[in-house]
């Protein structure tokens, strides 16, 4: 793969959008913004665990409905404390301390399901520094039965990709989990990442936290509650379903939709933008200074400062976002933003284009 590069920032936009930012912000604003982010790591963290709790205390006996509704609660909060603490662990946002923010990471986003190492590798050195670029993009590449990229050959059942996405998006957990995870630790080139050669000990992690999910999902209970093991798949696929749904609305907009673009390099290896104004023109905001918004998705509706500042804690985000809106204006850089609504419409729009 040749070497991808930004164009050079010549009109000051970073450097002056940065000083901004820091003469705006105090230490104290920041202090105060990471209090909030452990705040709602315990509280995230409290409800999941109550959640799991209740699950084998089986105060419901039998009762197929309330099963289903614990095992929700178990996932929905489960994707909340990602959404809210993970992410912002895995940009070591919690404290100075790299050991603090690591346990608060792989203990987090591992009892998902989903494997936390994989995941960082990918996010941090793929999809962070060239978001939306074809070969260089984790997020974006080896998606066989989605076009997510205009720049992506074309197969002819994708015409329908926007009718069939919500059902692969529905299982999107089931393939993250089960497949994708292991496909990822035997993968040696994805995107930018090559030679990938991860050590022994990587798949012994490995299987350690599949095994702790899959026994506190589905094995203690089917030993400690009075259900058969179909009653539990039944929750436990509902809960992934409603899961996989969350998540996928909740992130696929901010990238995918008709206003975002997919720029490519000149024969040169150069890209059209700057790598600030490159992080506008591939984000999708959504109700960016919403503190409703911001408590549930965790700065994902605050994209763009979260491309802009990925060391600063989510929680300062409704307050940057209109210091870039404000900068943007002034260099004429386009910023992207719809309601979370919007963001969905276009999002199935672009699909739709993409298949034609």
């Amino acid at each position: 793969m040749d070497k991808i590069l930004f164009k050079t920032d010549t009109d000051g936009f970073s450097k002056d959008l940065h000083k901004t930012i820091k003469n705006t912000f105090t230490k104290a604003d920041i202090k105060k913004a990471v209090r909030f982010l452990w705040f709602k790591l315990f509280f995230y963290l409290s409800c999941f665990l109550l959640s799991i709790t209740f699950l084998y205390m089986n105060t419901y006996s039998d009762h197929l409905g309330y099963l289903i509704l614990n095992y929700l609660c178990i996932g929905v909060s489960g994707i909340l404390l990602a959404f809210n603490s993970s992410h912002d662990a895995c940009h070591e946002n919690f404290s100075k301390k790299k050991w603090v923010n690591n346990l608060i990471f792989y203990f987090t986003f591992n009892m998902q399901g989903t494997n936390a190492r994989l995941w960082k590798i990918r996010h941090v050195s793929s999809h962070h520094l060239f978001s939306n670029v074809d070969g260089c993009d984790a997020d974006v590449d080896d998606n066989p039965l989605i076009r997510f990229s205009p720049n992506h050959s074309k197969k002819w059942f994708m015409k329908y990709q926007h009718l069939y996405a919500p059902f692969l998006y529905s299982l999107y957990f089931v393939v993250w989990i089960y497949v994708k995870d292991f496909v990822y630790l035997k993968k040696k080139n994805l995107a930018n990442l090559r030679n990938q050669n991860y050590p022994f000990w990587y798949t012994i992690e490995f299987a350690i936290w599949k095994l702790v999910y899959l026994s506190y999902m589905i094995i203690l209970p089917y030993y400690l509650l009075d259900f058969t093991i179909l009653e539990l798949l039944t929750a436990y696929m509902i809960m992934v379903v409603v899961g996989s749904n969350i998540f996928i609305y909740t992130l696929a907009t901010t990238h995918f939709t008709m206003e975002t673009e997919f720029p490519t390099a000149n024969k040169d290896g150069v890209l059209p933008y700057n790598f600030a104004e490159h992080q506008l023109i591939v984000s999708m905001d959504y109700h960016p200074t919403s503190k409703i918004a911001t408590f549930l998705f965790g700065g994902f509706n605050s994209h763009a400062a979260h491309h802009l500042f990925p060391n600063l804690p989510h929680t300062i985000y409704p307050k940057i976002t209109p210091v870039i809106v404000e900068k943007a204006e002034v260099y004429n850089y386009r910023y992207n933003v719809l309601t979370l609504w919007g963001t969905i419409k276009s999002h199935f729009r672009y699909l739709k284009k993409l298949g034609e």
